[in-house]
């Protein structure tokens, strides 16, 4: 057997049998990242290195998809449970651990020369069974001596050292394994100093972090037992001004459109404006545009007044085809885009064409064409308004809901470690590129583009408080679950999975079953506990 054969064999005799936690050395400048996973057990894997040099290479950089990122798997603590029966120590490890802050746990984990000791036999005889040295048979015992003359003193160190880690890791973790975090252990020891420690006292001390799952505090105790919620619903959306709305906008697309020719815009006219915005500075100075309020061939609807910055209607009523006014407006502190809230701005409005409908009577004749299959223009607004009810009863309960989730949030105080802030933030990235890919067919130049590690941080330190609210809300949520003891039927979760499945190979994107299943049941668990949340608030609706 070749060396780089050999390199090969021998670690996939040496992987783990754990499935823990995925755990992975911090960067340093001399050792290449590395990282354990819980799908793959050929954990360390040695790259090709060549018998002149009979040197290891960096490890190799390994990556997986890990579970639900808001729940420690419990299939890994009987997993690491069954491996530390399986491979007991011939000594104990003397393992100290710290607290840190955001719910992170230090292990400092000091290896007996007993341990070590062992490791090294079992390195030297997988590679006695392994090696074709030259002289000897196949299988046949060889000297400890000549197999390190053959394979080279520090590759059988850096053997035995990964040895060692992989022996002695399962039983380090066990005291945080039930709630470590998926993908979160890292060894921040570097190998470099593992490797002179080995060789300078045939004993081994490394130092592991790993992100636990953080504890929610309740900020009154079981605060949210009695909720008492608000909720204001937009009279745009209740049943009969929705209704009314509808059915004008149906009228409209049976009338004509004609051009003004000799007056100025009224309201119920339909404009054509070119629009150009710019902050107003004192003086006149340094103001600068905003892209964002400009427009170039907008087909304003002049009845449709609440779509546009307030004021704006006002200003322009009056202009002519090919007149152009400038006027002051002020963004109010409701406006959407927020960077412009409470901001001055000049507005310049070109009006390029001006048109007024001409619309038959509203009568019983147009009811077919306004909805198919009525003869009346009662059963029109019948039919509307039965649609509305469904509408506005679903926009009041995620009015609802959206009240109840806003109040639990600001009930808990939990310490977020980094990597569920981190995966979290991905999870917000990824669902955006979803809607983004959905929206347009993306070449691989722009996925590629969308995708790079500076475009993923620079959303998620962008989007930080959202990231933050959406954990706490999630563990809020989690933790009601569980003091509750509210269930979710595995009927249920092996229907979501599979429609969420359909859709992925519908759109034809990847995907990980265990992480979709770790999301439905989330999802199943929130839905079960707002149903229990708003079955024990007192609910207050205002129509504003």
């Amino acid at each position: 057997m070749s060396l780089e054969l050999w390199s090969s064999a021998i670690s996939m005799n040496l992987s783990f049998h754990t499935r823990s936690s995925s755990f992975s050395f911090l960067p340093t400048n001399n050792f290449h990242p590395l990282r354990l996973t819980k799908s793959n057990n050929t954990l360390y894997k040695f790259l090709h290195f060549s018998p002149s040099s009979r040197q290891f290479s960096a490890l190799q950089h390994q990556f997986s998809k890990a579970p639900t990122h808001l729940s420690a798997s419990s299939s890994a603590t009987s997993s690491t449970a069954n491996a530390e029966k399986e491979d007991r120590l011939p000594a104990d490890l003397d393992i100290t651990e710290i607290q840190e802050p955001n719910s992170r746990v230090k292990l400092t984990v000091s290896v007996p020369s007993e341990v070590c000791e062992d490791c090294y036999e079992k390195v030297m005889r997988e590679l006695s069974k392994q090696a074709k040295v030259p002289g000897f048979r196949p299988g046949k015992q060889v000297p400890d001596s000549i197999l390190i003359s053959y394979a080279g003193k520090r590759n059988v160190e850096r053997a035995t050292i990964e040895s060692i880690l992989k022996r002695t890791l399962p039983h380090a973790l066990s005291s945080v394994n039930e709630i470590a975090l998926q993908d979160s252990v890292r060894i921040v020891t570097s190998f470099a100093e593992l490797e002179k420690m080995y060789a300078s006292s045939n004993s081994l001390k490394f130092d592991i972090i790993v992100d636990v799952m953080p504890e929610v505090r309740w900020n009154p105790e079981d605060g949210y037992k009695n909720l008492k919620i608000v909720v204001e619903i937009d009279n745009e959306i209740t049943a009969e001004v929705a209704c009314e709305r509808e059915l004008k906008r149906r009228h409209k697309t049976l009338g004509l459109m004609r051009i003004v020719t000799d007056r100025g815009l009224q309201v119920g006219d339909v404009v054509v404006v070119d629009i150009s915005a710019a902050t107003l500075e004192e003086g006149g100075k340094g103001s600068q545009k905003i892209p964002s309020a400009e427009s170039k061939g907008f087909n304003f609807d002049t009845e449709d007044a609440e779509t546009v910055l307030p004021g704006f209607l006002d200003s322009i009523i009056g202009i002519r085809q090919g007149e152009t006014k400038s006027f002051p407006l002020v963004f109010p502190e409701s406006w959407k885009q927020e960077d412009l809230r409470g901001v001055q701005a000049q507005f310049t409005v070109e009006c390029k064409e001006l048109f007024y409908r001409e619309l038959p009577p509203l009568d019983d004749s147009l009811a077919e064409q306004l909805l198919p299959g009525c003869s009346t223009l009662e059963e029109v607004r019948e039919a509307l308004l039965q649609r509305c009810r469904e509408l506005e009863k679903t926009a009041k309960e995620q009015a609802t809901d959206n009240a109840i989730l806003d109040q639990i949030r600001k009930m808990v105080e939990v310490d977020i470690p980094q990597s569920l802030y981190e995966e979290e933030g991905r999870q917000m990235f990824g669902s955006k590129l979803l809607e983004v890919q959905a929206q347009m067919k993306l070449t691989d130049e722009q996925l590629a583009s969308l995708t790079n590690p500076k475009t993923v941080s620079e959303y998620i330190e962008q989007e930080k408080e959202n990231i933050i609210q959406i954990i706490k809300q999630n563990l809020a949520v989690g933790d009601i679950f569980k003091r509750e003891n509210l269930q979710v039927s595995t009927d249920e979760v092996v229907k979501e999975v599979e429609n969420s499945i359909a859709e992925f190979k519908k759109h034809q994107q990847d995907y990980d079953e265990e992480r979709v299943r770790g999301q439905v049941e989330e999802v199943l668990e929130g839905a079960k506990v707002l149903e229990w949340l708003r079955e024990h608030a007192e609910i207050q609706y205002i129509i504003r």
